[in-house]
């Protein structure tokens, strides 16, 4: 099991630490690499912390609200539970999207006016 740690990104020289905001995954859930995974505030900026690495959030170690420092560890991601995980979902989501289309092309068919603007074409 390869595990990779979620770390907070560097801050500027005159910020000593941050608030965590917004947990964008849960525990169990995929994650794409560079998928924002959470919302850090500081004095100055809100930072988005993006995933290092694709997997399943194993484990949340920082919650909403908590004080962090740079390079703390925030959340845990195993990069081999991807396979198990993601494809189950992933055949499942083409579908309704298949039928969709097909629905919205009916009522064209179904003799349904253009706007004039389109209709010139």
């Amino acid at each position: 099991m390869a595990i990779v740690d979620v770390k907070v990104p560097q801050l500027s020289e005159s910020v000593a630490e941050a608030t965590m905001l917004n947990w964008k995954k849960k525990p169990g859930e995929a994650v794409a690499q560079d998928e924002i995974l959470i919302e850090i505030e500081t004095d100055k900026v809100v930072l988005e912390v993006p995933a290092p690495s694709a997997g399943v959030l194993s484990q949340i170690i920082r919650n909403d609200g908590d004080t962090v420092v740079a390079d703390e560890v925030i959340a845990k991601i195993d990069t081999e539970a991807t396979a198990g995980a993601v494809a189950p979902a992933a055949a499942a989501a083409p579908a309704p999207v298949a039928a969709a289309p097909a629905a919205a092309a009916a009522p064209a068919a179904a003799g349904a006016v253009a706007m004039p603007s389109a209709a010139k074409l």
